[in-house]
């Protein structure tokens, strides 16, 4: 467990005080950052803060401003914006419950652990989580910590409870506009059922350890070639280049049996795939018929 907890403090939920610790549940990835350098000099390059007609100024010079108008600012220096942040409570109040299915995705912005604070904390610490989970419902509350107010749920997951920061109404695109010109059609059923047989040919247990930001991996080899290499000539990283068709005009169903069919024999699922050799093969018979009755 890290040493350093992202809050401390109470979960209140009516007239029941749970002490709890906050961690952060994930990390940043491993992304490569570079530095912009002088290639003449190797030097790296350095910026300065320079205001327009005056230059180069000094940093203590420097204050915060919000354009209200182009070219017009309210200045505001750190006292000012200080006095206005919400005092960091130790208490998150849980004043809402809702279905654990109710909230969007979208809303949804970055997972914590919840654990209990002491032993003393357990008992009831387990009987929230339990509850929660037998209800299937989501706890909502808002927290204050370093000076802003966070929209927070509380849910269960494994021995131990999850809090999520949940993002704001204004902060959250509605759908309905990138959504609205797509049209509101069943697709062909035979279509469908392909589709959802090679849906099933594709089904496993999640295992985030077999995926890799493949990007991140060539540019550490990369780094690794010319660092060995000790020098500066260009080394081209060959790129396997993903198949293509002929042209853009595909046909939907060709492809789908031909993804079904990949690798094995298609699922018993898809009663297109059962049906379309059944009618082939009738076709045919009809067809010998007919040449001996000519």
């Amino acid at each position: 467990m890290p040493a350093r907890a992202y809050w401390k403090g109470q979960i209140r939920l009516a007239l029941v005080s749970i002490p709890i610790e906050v961690y952060p549940a994930t990390r940043s990835g491993a992304a490569i950052s570079f530095h912009q350098i002088h290639e003449p000099s190797g030097k790296r390059i350095r910026y300065e803060k320079v205001a327009p007609g005056v230059g180069p100024v000094d940093r203590d010079e420097i204050i915060k401003g919000f354009e209200v108008s182009k070219g017009n600012y309210v200045l505001l220096d750190e006292e000012e914006i200080e006095a206005v942040k919400i005092e960091s409570r130790k208490t998150l109040e849980l004043v809402q419950f809702v279905d654990a299915d109710e909230i969007d995705v979208l809303y949804y912005e970055k997972p914590y652990f919840v654990v209990p604070a002491d032993d003393l904390a357990e008992e009831a610490y387990t009987v929230l989580r339990e509850a929660l989970r037998k209800t299937r419902k989501v706890g909502l509350g808002q927290l204050a910590v370093r000076g802003r107010e966070q929209l927070v749920s509380i849910k269960p997951c494994g021995r131990g409870l999850v809090m999520e920061v949940l993002r704001y109404a204004d902060e959250v695109h509605k759908a309905q506009g990138y959504f609205r010109d797509i049209e509101d059609a069943k697709p062909d059923a035979d279509l469908l059922d392909l589709a959802t047989a090679l849906i099933d040919k594709k089904t496993a247990p999640f295992k985030p350890a077999e995926f890799h930001d493949r990007y991140v991996d060539a540019l550490h080899r990369l780094i690794d070639k010319k660092a060995k290499s000790k020098s500066n000539k260009r080394i081209l990283e060959d790129v396997e280049e993903p198949a293509s068709g002929k042209g853009n005009v595909i046909d939907l169903m060709a492809a789908l049996k031909k993804s079904v069919g990949e690798g094995g024999k298609t699922s018993a699922k898809s009663s297109s795939t059962t049906r379309k050799p059944a009618a082939k093969k009738a076709a045919s018979t009809g067809g010998t018929r007919a040449r001996k009755r000519a």
